[in-house]
C-alpha cells in the first residue's frame, strides 16, 4: 500500500521559514515527477513546485526565489524549503507523486499558517 506523509507545517510569522517533508512508502513504481500543491480556503488547489525524476524543477511565479524543492532519494523523501513567508502563503500543502505509467498519489496535507 502506497503512503505519502507530509510534515513540517505550523504557525510562522511573516518573513519566517519552514521546511516541509513528504516521505513515501510502498510500491509506487516508476516516478515521473513529485509536486507540492497548496489549497487555501475558498480557492482551488494550485501547483507550487515540482521536481522530475531527472532533477528538473519548476515553480509557480508567486514563490520563485523564495521556495526550493529538493529530494533525498535514499530516504524516499521530497522537501519544500519555504523562506520569506507571506500571509498569502497560508494554505494546506499537499505532496503528489505522479507515475510514469499514469496515475498519481496524494498525501494527507499539512497546514501552513503565516500570521503575526
Amino acid at each position: 500500500q502506497v503512503q505519502l506523509v507530509e510534515s513540517g507545517g505550523g504557525l510562522v510569522q511573516p518573513g519566517g521559514s519552514l521546511r516541509l517533508s513528504c516521505a513515501a512508502s510502498g510500491r509506487i513504481g516508476s516516478i515521473y515527477a513529485v509536486g507540492w500543491y497548496r489549497q487555501a480556503p475558498g480557492k482551488q488547489r494550485e501547483l507550487v513546485a515540482a521536481i522530475t525524476s531527472g532533477g528538473t524543477t519548476n515553480y509557480a511565479d508567486s514563490v520563485k526565489g523564495r521556495f526550493t524543492i529538493s529530494r533525498d532519494n535514499a530516504k524516499n523523501t521530497v522537501y519544500l524549503q519555504m523562506n520569506s513567508l507571506k500571509p498569502e502563503d497560508t494554505a494546506v500543502y499537499y505532496c503528489n507523486v505522479g507515475r510514469t505509467i499514469g496515475g498519481s498519489y496524494w498525501g494527507q496535507g499539512t497546514q501552513v499558517t503565516v500570521s503575526s
